[in-house]
C-alpha cells in the first residue's frame, strides 16, 4: 500500500544501530487508520484515497463529519487526510492502514505543525547578531534602522522583522526509518520531526502527494 499514515509524535530517544552507533530517533505512534473514501476520476475529478485518525467524541463532531466517517465504520476519528494513488484496486472503504506498510530503511516525508514561540524579536526569530553590551548602549536587542527615511519613506513588505514566530506547517523530507514495531503501533523514524509531542504528525513514503482534507471536532 502507498498511501501513507497518520500518527502521534511521542518524543525523542536514541537507537542503536548494528554498529553499535547512538543515533538520536523519534517515536512515533502510527495509525491505526481507517479508509473513510476513495475518490476516483469519474466522480470527483481525480484519484484519491482518505484515510481518518484518532478517538473524538460525537458532541465535537459536526453532522455532516459524523454523517460521512459513519459510511467507513462505526468509530469516529478526528484527523482526516488524503492521498492521490494511481490504482485503486487495492484499496477498499473501511480498511484499517498500520505500520506494517512500512519497512526499516524505507525514506519518509514526515509533516507537523511547529512548536509555537509566540511574539519573538529579531534575535530569536531570524538570528540577527546583538548590539553592544557596553554600559550606556542602549542597543542590546533592538532592531535598530530600518529604513531610509525621505525614500522610499516605508517599509517594504516582508522585512524581516520581530513578529509571530512558529506554528507553521513545515515538512521534514527524506527521514529514514530505523525501526517499525507492529504490536505497538510504533515507527521509530532518526532525527527530528516537525512539533511537540503529542501534536499530529503525517507519514508518508518520499515523494507521494498528500492533500489535506477536512478537520473534525477540535
Amino acid at each position: 500500500m502507498s498511501v501513507g499514515i497518520l500518527g502521534k509524535k511521542l518524543g525523542m530517544s536514541q537507537f542503536f544501530d548494528k554498529a553499535g552507533r547512538s543515533v538520536p530517533v523519534t517515536l512515533i505512534e502510527a495509525g491505526p487508520c481507517r479508509i473513510t473514501q476513495i475518490k476516483n476520476s469519474a466522480t470527483d475529478g481525480y484519484s484519491a484515497v482518505q484515510i481518518a485518525f484518532g478517538s473524538v467524541r460525537e458532541k465535537l463532531m459536526n453532522k455532516p463529519s459524523v454523517g460521512h466517517l459513519a459510511k467507513s465504520g462505526d468509530e469516529l476519528l478526528r484527523y482526516i487526510r488524503e492521498y492521490r494513488v494511481d490504482n485503486l484496486d487495492s484499496y477498499q472503504l473501511g480498511e484499517q492502514i498500520t505500520v506494517d506498510n512500512f519497512e526499516p530503511g524505507q525514506k519518509v516525508d514526515v509533516s507537523g505543525t511547529s512548536m509555537g514561540r509566540g511574539f519573538s524579536g529579531y534575535q530569536k526569530r531570524h538570528g540577527f547578531s546583538r548590539g553592544p553590551m557596553s554600559h550606556g548602549s542602549k542597543n542590546h536587542r533592538e532592531p535598530g534602522s530600518t529604513g531610509a527615511g525621505t525614500t522610499p519613506g516605508r517599509i517594504y513588505p516582508g522585512k524581516r522583522m520581530a513578529g509571530r514566530y512558529g506554528g507553521k506547517k513545515i515538512t521534514t523530507r527524506g527521514l529514514i526509518i530505523m525501526k517499525v514495531d507492529i504490536d505497538h503501533n510504533l515507527l521509530v523514524i532518526k532525527g527530528s520531526v516537525p512539533g511537540k509531542p503529542g501534536s499530529l504528525v503525517n507519514i508518508r513514503p518520499a515523494n507521494l502527494v498528500g492533500l489535506n482534507s477536512l478537520k473534525g471536532g477540535n
